[in-house]
Order: structure tokens, then C-alpha cells, then sequence
């Protein structure tokens, strides 16, 4: 058979073959419609359709696909310094997390300075971190006199090795030049290293434990780049719950928009706060094996036997990377 179609009213109806070809009025609109063969038509149609189709997946794809490079930061750059960098503050790099949370009805105070790398917190965390066992003693010895209101300490190096004394006296060379102290002085006839310190609150701040906060985020986050891995990234911001409780967040993640990363980063106590994460990872919709809480000190078995008692996952400062490693 053959069809009738007129394009301007949509007329349609099935006429003889021997149409096929022909124009006629159209009995609706009276416009010029002509004979179609039915096949030929049908064929025609079907074409464009899958020229449309396959446009419009192209373009789905690219709109799924957008959030995520924009939360990798175009992954396929390989020039990206996160230790210099203001990348991290910008809004469109953490949207992704506060929708996460927004679909569950929680609301997020974000401070975009704990996320700006062009300062030097980040580097000297590292340092801190990759180090620890050997630079424990400094940073304890510089927390425990900030808080006492102490002004100078001096740090003996007799005990250590020829190797030990310049790792370390290249660290509080670091903490001088960064000026994470305001003087450095190291008297090589009696081995002992002088830093007179630094009183600003983000300093004091940074030694009494969010140094840990931000070697977790920094490790973690060039992690998931070197990896190829989408993310978005934020570290001490605060969470609003619907009923107006608040809570303190040290570091989270969200991999390829849908995976939610939390971890709760601990330098001294921390058996007395069990509970209230337990609480929060089920209030939050957390599974177990992403909600960590990476506690500075523990040995593996402690990590293994704890993780083991308790509905939350624990790590320390060793084992974390790996651990998330193997998560992604």
C-alpha cells in the first residue's frame, strides 16, 4: 500500500499503489501532499530516527560525563601542582558533595580556606606525616609548648644519628623558612636545635592535630588523581543536620559522584568518641568499610581488632593509602 502524509496537518491515510509518486490536495488543509510509498517512507523515517538517537546519547553522555571530569579536574592534565593550587576552593570542585548531602537533607558550612594549597600547610604536613616516627618528638615538644604558652624550646640531637640529625634539622629549617616558626638556630658544638615559636592560631592549630587533617586530604586526593579516579574533595567543614545538629567533618571524599569517602582523624583520644561515629556513619548512610576513623599511633593488630569490634572501619597513618587504595 501507499500513504497519504501531509506535512503541514498531519494528515494520514493508506491510498492505492497506484499513487505511489503523485500529488494531491489534502482533504484536511487542502495543502499539497504528496503519495508516498509506504517502505521508501518507513525506511526514511527510521534513518533519521537513528541519526537522532544517536545524537542525543552522544550529548547524555557528555552531560553524565561533565560532572565528573569537573570533579577530576580534567584528569587527562598532568601539569596539576594540588601543592600550589587554589583549585580545591572552588566551588564547582566540591558541588558534588553538597548535593550528596543535600539529597539526604543535610546542609554543609564550607570555610574555602582549609582548601587552598598556595599556602604551606599542606607541604609541611607531609613532611610531618611521610616522617612521623622520626619527627614525632618535634612536633609534640612545639604542640605541648604552645599550649603551656611557652615561647622557645630546644630539641637535643645527641641521641640520634649523623642521617637523623639532617632530616631533622632540615625539617625545622623548613618550619623557619615557611615561617611555621619565627626563629631556627642550630648550635652544632652542643647539638641542639632553638625555635623560638609562632603564636598566630592557625599555627598552634596545625601542631596540636589538624596537620593530620591535612596530610589524610593531601595524600588521598593525589591518590585519586594519579589513579584517573573522579573525585571531589573537602576537609573541616561542618555538617547541618534537618533537626539543626551540627557536627565537625575532617575529611571526605566523593569517588565518581556516588561513593562517599569519610574519614574522622584522631591524634590523641579517641575510644570516648566511638559511639557518637557509630551513630553518625547510620545517620549519614555510610556502609562500614567508608567510614573510617584514622587514629595516629595504632598498630595494625589494634586497627584489625578494633575494626572488628566496632561498626566503623579504623586505620593509622601507615596503612590508610593503601587501604583506600584498594577501596577504588
Amino acid at each position: 500500500m501507499a500513504i497519504l502524509w501531509c506535512k503541514k496537518c498531519g494528515y494520514l491515510r493508506e491510498v492505492s499503489n497506484e499513487y505511489i509518486g503523485k500529488d494531491i490536495n489534502c482533504p484536511i488543509c487542502k495543502e499539497i501532499a504528496p503519495i508516498h510509498n509506504t517502505v521508501a517512507l518507513v525506511k526514511n523515517v527510521l534513518t533519521k530516527y537513528k541519526q537522532l538517537h544517536n545524537k542525543y546519547s552522544e550529548l547524555n553522555v557528555d552531560v553524565i560525563k561533565a560532572p565528573l571530569a569537573e570533579a577530576a579536574f580534567n584528569l587527562s592534565d598532568e601539569d596539576i601542582d594540588f601543592h600550589n593550587t587554589s583549585m580545591m576552593a572552588s566551588q564547582s570542585q566540591f558541588k558534588p558533595i553538597k548535593d550528596w548531602f543535600g539529597r539526604k537533607g543535610i546542609q554543609l558550612d564550607v570555610d574555602t580556606k582549609t582548601l587552598d594549597t598556595q599556602g604551606f600547610f599542606d607541604e609541611v604536613a607531609v613532611a610531618l606525616g611521610e616522617n612521623y616516627a622520626l619527627l614525632k618528638d618535634v612536633n609534640d615538644r612545639i604542640s605541648k609548648a604552645q599550649r603551656k604558652g611557652y615561647g622557645t624550646i630546644s630539641l637535643t640531637m645527641a641521641k640520634y644519628s649523623q642521617k637523623e640529625i639532617q632530616a631533622l634539622t632540615k625539617y625545622c629549617r623548613e618550619l623557619y623558612d615557611f615561617s611555621f616558626v619565627a626563629k631556627y638556630f642550630y648550635n652544632k658544638s652542643d647539638k641542639r636545635i632553638h625555635l623560638t615559636l609562632q603564636k598566630t592560631a592557625s599555627v598552634v592549630n596545625f601542631f596540636n592535630g589538624e596537620w593530620l587533617e591535612w596530610f589524610v586530604f593531601m595524600k588521598l586526593l593525589i591518590l585519586f588523581y594519579e589513579k584517573k579516579t573522579p573525585f571531589s574533595g573537602l576537609r573541616s567543614f561542618k555538617v547541618h543536620f534537618p533537626n539543626e545538629d551540627k557536627h565537625e567533618v575532617d575529611v571526605f571524599f566523593l569517588i565518581n559522584n556516588r561513593i562517599p569517602l569519610f574519614i574522622e582523624c584522631k591524634t590523641g583520644e579517641f575510644r570516648s568518641t566511638i559511639d557518637k561515629y557509630h551513630k553518625l556513619r547510620r545517620r549519614m548512610g555510610i556502609e562500614k568499610k567508608n567510614f573510617v576513623m584514622l587514629v595516629l599511633g595504632l598498630s595494625e593488630s589494634q586497627t584489625k581488632g578494633l575494626t572488628s569490634m566496632y561498626d566503623i572501619t579504623f586505620v593509622n597513618e601507615h596503612g590508610f593509602v593503601d587501604y583506600f587504595q584498594s577501596l577504588i
